[in-house]
């Protein structure tokens, strides 16, 4: 199962889940406490701004922030949770999780991963340039673009809900 939250329930999702592997997407610099039951070699830290085109002075999704995120949700070992999470909980960690989630499983249609995705967050609006470099990676030919895209933007919130991603 892959759960996916904010920077500021990063502890007590590890805790309630028993999760194994953490996934930081967010901002260079961001200060994040590890979990102490979370091994350093389980917690990747990929960092990058949440833009969906370059911006002077700020870090954009690229093709190797997709790469680290593939690498690691393969190298997961599946027998614990996995907790993704960025600042809010809202986009970067939601594409991330949507990301792994079409990775893991390759057979699964995108929108019903998509349609799920929504289900489980109201919030959730995945980052639209991290999508769509992984689209690219995993050959999707466009259609984990066109899933996020037809699931819309969430509602607004300051702050994303803790979630659940069958994947």
């Amino acid at each position: 199962m892959i759960h996916v939250c904010p920077l500021s329930r990063l502890e007590e999702t590890v805790t309630r889940t028993g999760a194994s592997h953490v996934l930081t997407v967010i901002n260079v610099g961001t200060p994040v406490l590890r979990p102490a039951v979370i091994r350093a070699e389980d917690h990747l830290f990929v960092g990058f701004n949440d833009i969906v085109a370059p911006q002077e002075g700020l870090i954009h999704p690229a093709a190797e922030h997709v790469a680290a995120i593939l690498a690691f949700a393969r190298r997961w070992p599946r027998e614990a949770p996995l907790v993704v999470h960025c600042f809010a909980g809202i986009s970067r960690s939601t594409a991330s999780a949507f990301i792994a989630a079409c990775a893991l499983d390759p057979e699964r249609e995108e929108m019903a991963i998509a349609r799920a995705l929504r289900a489980a967050s109201p919030s959730a609006t995945p980052n639209a340039l991290l999508v769509s470099l992984a689209d690219a990676a995993l050959g999707r030919q466009g259609r984990m673009s066109a899933a996020v895209a037809a699931i819309g933007r969430g509602r607004e919130a300051m702050e994303g809900e803790p979630f659940e991603l069958a994947y």
